[in-house]
Formats: structure tokens, sequence, C-alpha cells
């Protein structure tokens, strides 16, 4: 009896020490859900989501993912309340227009001093947006398709315009597509407005549709739906290492480039949390994840792990990301007059 007793008592004791683990690991695992809205490639938001959250093991993303354009239009929808705790990896020129809207509110990272000046907001101290790192516009060329058609491999944008190349070109719609809108805003930045639209109209003639997404050219020209697509080196590249048939290329003239940043909501209730992503977005291992097929990232010295991207970022044309801001609408706009019966329907 007495070692029944015993036992009962341990048990007892037992149970009482693991309700008292469970209790006291409960709020220390518990994780806090964070609505960030980006337009970072979709096979890349796991590993991300994997890295921030070991970071900042309080935070549970939930992303919210979509193209530049689609995620611009539907923060510009909810302007009056925004629905968003933070935006990340969003077209720098985007958030310098939403921001000159005051919907974001201003933040230095931990580690900020350490980035790129061109790759932070230059107008306000502690910036509105902070860069992570840049993409550029690039060409694919699928060689199979290609040497079916017998069509010669363009070395320039100007060449894209061909009646060689009519109906075996797609490109992003930039109302859509942050890819497409750096294309038509470095047109015009390189050869100014009556050539640019001039040089888009001869394109137009050529071009089989545009897409909603400035991934979607390079993945049908991967496919062999099309022999060349308008799209920017991370794809290019990254199915050129999937095994497709495709060819970068660089066109001569210049690339268009763009700055992929984060910004903090202004009416986020959950600070604190957003400021400590913030500090990882900018740390030494935020940019060795960010490096693998892009051009450039904003702290300097981090080594460009895809050698097919080594020194292209000297290609990269003078960017107003200012200008683009300021003229985004009318040039959409004007685009749209223009070229918009070839978009494709939206899904």
């Amino acid at each position: 009896m007495k070692h029944r007793g015993l036992w009962r008592v341990c048990t007892v004791f037992t149970f009482l020490l693991a309700l008292a683990g469970v209790l006291a690991a409960g709020p220390a695992s518990a994780r806090t859900d964070l609505l960030v809205y980006t337009a970072v490639e979709a096979d890349e938001l796991a590993k991300f989501k994997k890295a921030i959250e070991a970071a900042v093991p309080e935070v549970n993303i939930r992303w919210v993912r979509d193209s530049t354009g689609i995620i611009t239009s539907k923060l510009l929808a909810e302007k009056d309340n925004p629905q968003a705790d933070m935006v990340w990896g969003q077209a720098a020129s985007n958030l310098v227009m939403l921001a000159n809207q005051g919907y974001f509110q201003p933040y230095a990272p931990k580690g900020a001093e350490k980035l790129d000046k061109k790759f932070y907001d230059p107008k306000n101290t502690p910036p509105l947006w902070v860069g992570q790192r840049a993409y550029g516009a690039a060409v694919c060329y699928n060689t199979v398709e290609g040497e079916k058609k017998k069509l010669p491999v363009p070395a320039s944008w100007k060449d894209l315009t061909k009646p060689v190349y009519r109906g075996h070109v797609i490109m992003p719609n930039p109302n859509s597509s942050g890819t497409g809108f750096l294309d038509v805003s470095s047109w015009i930045q390189i050869w100014g407005e009556d050539a640019a639209w001039q040089f888009m109209s001869a394109l137009h003639e050529n071009i089989a549709r545009y897409t909603h997404s400035g991934s979607a050219p390079c993945k049908l020209a991967a496919a062999g739906e099309i022999p060349i697509g308008i799209s920017f080196a991370y794809r290019v590249v990254k199915s050129i290492e999937e095994g497709a048939p495709l060819k970068l290329i660089l066109p001569s003239e210049g690339l268009g480039w763009e700055v992929e940043a984060f910004a903090v909501v202004r009416n986020t209730k959950k600070l604190e949390l957003v400021r400590k992503v913030a500090d990882w977005s900018v740390s030494p291992e935020a940019m060795k994840l960010y490096a693998p097929g892009y051009e450039a990232v904003a702290m300097p010295g981090v080594p460009n792990p895809t050698k097919e991207l080594e020194g292209v970022k000297e290609r990269f044309i003078k960017n107003d990301f200012a200008w683009a801001a300021d003229n985004r609408i009318r040039i959409l706009d004007e685009w749209r007059k223009r070229y918009d019966a070839k978009t494709e329907p939206k899904k």
C-alpha cells in the first residue's frame, strides 16, 4: 500500500511538472501572424519564410503574393485602410509612389548604414523604404524553336522590331507587371518619349500577346510555346538551370532595372514584430539568400553565385526612380490606350 501511494504521488507530481512545462512553453512557442504583401517570385517564398521565422521565432509570415502591378493596385485600393503589416520584395518605384501618399512609416533597420545608398530612400531620414536586391531586364531566346523558325538571335532591343520576329515575341503588360513597367520606363529614359513610343509601336507589331506576369514570357519560352520572351534575368537563369533550351540576351542599348524593396505600413498594429523582420531583411544572412540569380544585392561585397550575371549590373541604365514614380500613371494610361488589345485575359 505504501508503494502504491508513493507511485500515485510520483505520478501526480510528474503530471504537474509536465503541465507546468507546457504552460511555460506555450507563450514562447506561440507565433503571431504577420500579413506581408510581396511580388517576390513564388518559387523563392518558402526559403524566405523559413529563414525569417528561424531568425524571428515569434512570427508567422502570411504572404499575399502576386505580380508587382497587381500588388500595387491592391495597396492603392486599400489606401484609406491598409490591411498589410508590411510590403516586402516590391518594386521601389512603386513604393516611392505609395510613400508620397503617406502609405508607410519610416524605419532604419539595424545595419542599414552598411547598404549601398542607391538601395534605399534618399529623401527621408529614417527611410520610408529600404532595398534588398536589384533585377534587370533581359530577353530569353529558345534555341530549339528559334532554329526551327530560322529566327536570328537578337542582340538589341531594336532588333526585336524586325519583321522576321512577327508573332514570335511575348512581353509583360506594364499595368500588371513590374518587369513590364521597368521595360517601358527604361526605354523612355534611353531614347526619350517620342522615339520610345515609336519603338514600342514597332515592337507591338511583332508581339503575340502581353502577359500579366513578368516571369511568364520566359516560362512560356522555356516550354517552347514562343521563341522569344521579354522578361528579367532571374527567370532566364532559373529556366536554364532547370534544363530549358534558353539563351540569355542582354540588349546592347542598356538594361532597365529595378530595386526590390520593403516598407513598414503606417497603421500596422504589430510594429515591433515588423521591425524585427526589417532588421533581418538587411542582414548578411538575408543578402546571401537574395543573391542567387540576381545582378546585385543592397550590401556591397556579397558574392554573386550566378556566373552568367557577373558584371551585368554595369550595363544598367541610369534609372530615375522618382521620375518613374511621378510619371507611372501617365505612362501606363498611354500604354493601355495604344497596346492593351493584345493583352491576354486575366485568369
